[in-house]
């Protein structure tokens, strides 16, 4: 099984419509988990469940901070989305607070994938498949 690479593209939207969307460019389903910081602490929220060609908003309204993290799993193809951001997780629908000592509070670590939206208001994320095995998507 070979993992999903990932290719992003980052979409402006008009004022009217401020968030950060997430968009699932690929043949599959995908399960997301997102990472942002809040007023007081990190937290992480999952999971949505993109079909194929769908997208979500993940954070509605103005964005309020600069970095955003992901992390993204292939339901039907296998493979994943992720980075060296380590955050925490659980297999079954979650909101988390912090992001320290995730084994030890009953979570998995797992690695999100940073992005930076150079704070904009509203930020695209589009998830797709590579053209070909070994090289990223176009």
């Amino acid at each position: 099984m070979i993992p999903a690479t990932i290719f992003l593209t980052f979409l402006f939207a008009s004022p009217a419509s401020a968030e950060l969307r997430l968009c699932n460019k690929t043949d599959s389903q995908v399960g997301i988990a997102v990472g942002y910081r809040s007023k007081v602490e990190w937290s992480t929220e999952g999971w949505w469940n993109l079909p194929a060609n769908s997208c979500e908003t993940l954070i509605p309204g103005q964005l309020a901070s600069r970095f955003y993290y992901i992390y993204a799993i292939d339901y039907d193809q296998g493979g994943e989305w992720g980075g060296r951001a380590f955050m925490c997780t659980r297999e079954k629908e979650f909101t988390i607070a912090g992001i320290a000592d995730c084994v030890a509070r009953g979570y998995e670590r797992t690695g999100f994938f940073e992005i930076d939206t150079g704070e904009q208001r509203s930020w695209t994320v589009q998830l797709t498949e590579p053209v070909q095995q070994g090289t990223g998507g176009r």
